[in-house]
């Protein structure tokens, strides 16, 4: 019986190339001296019901950095965190009750830089078995599942744009039903996408 994640394996074994969320605006300068936070953010999938799946969060509207967003389960790298792998699996726990131990790493996508200063690390993971998802009520509005088939294909994102700061800027989008992919989720998993097309 074949790996149901066979494609995302193959795609993390090609090679890729940093993302931002500045790709789609060639016309932005970034300062050289910008201090950026390392962050990580688990990218999970379940095959407990046939086509793999993708556990993503709504982000609760009070929150400071990127409110009412979809997001995966993740965050910045804290001092007791070995790194972004270690972060991602903290978070993950934290927000959505994922125990680390039910998970399996299968590897990292390179870094993405996001407008808030973060660079964050897309750690891909399988889930073992099925688990209770508690969101975490200070930070997750609620949590829920994408087919992988919806954001790995390329056809399924587009190109919108809004004033930000003063300036247009362009990012990509993959809705779902009522979830509106957009940002950092969306570029990084325009990436995936990319990598899994080759």
């Amino acid at each position: 019986m074949s790996d149901p994640l066979a494609p995302v394996l193959a795609a993390l074994a090609r090679p890729g190339r940093p993302s931002s969320d500045y790709d789609l605006n060639p016309d932005i300068v970034l300062p050289e001296d910008r201090k950026l936070r390392p962050a990580g953010v688990l990218v999970a999938f379940d095959c407990f019901k046939g086509e793999p799946r993708l556990h993503l969060t709504k982000r609760s509207s009070h929150l400071r950095h990127h409110p009412g967003q979809i997001a995966f389960p993740g965050g910045k790298v804290d001092p007791e965190d070995d790194g972004p792998v270690s972060a991602a699996l903290r978070e993950a726990r934290e927000e959505i009750g994922l125990p680390g131990d039910n998970v399996e790493i299968l590897g990292t996508l390179d870094p993405h830089e996001t407008v808030t200063s973060f660079l964050v690390t897309p750690v891909l993971a399988r889930i073992h078995t099925p688990f209770e998802v508690i969101p975490e009520a200070g930070e997750v509005a609620e949590a829920f599942t994408v087919p992988l088939s919806h954001v790995a294909d390329p056809s399924n994102f587009r190109t919108e744009s809004r004033r930000w700061r003063g300036t247009r800027r362009s990012y990509f989008v993959a809705p779902y039903g009522p979830y509106y992919i957009w940002g950092a989720t969306a570029r990084i998993l325009r990436s995936l996408a990319d990598r899994m097309a080759q």
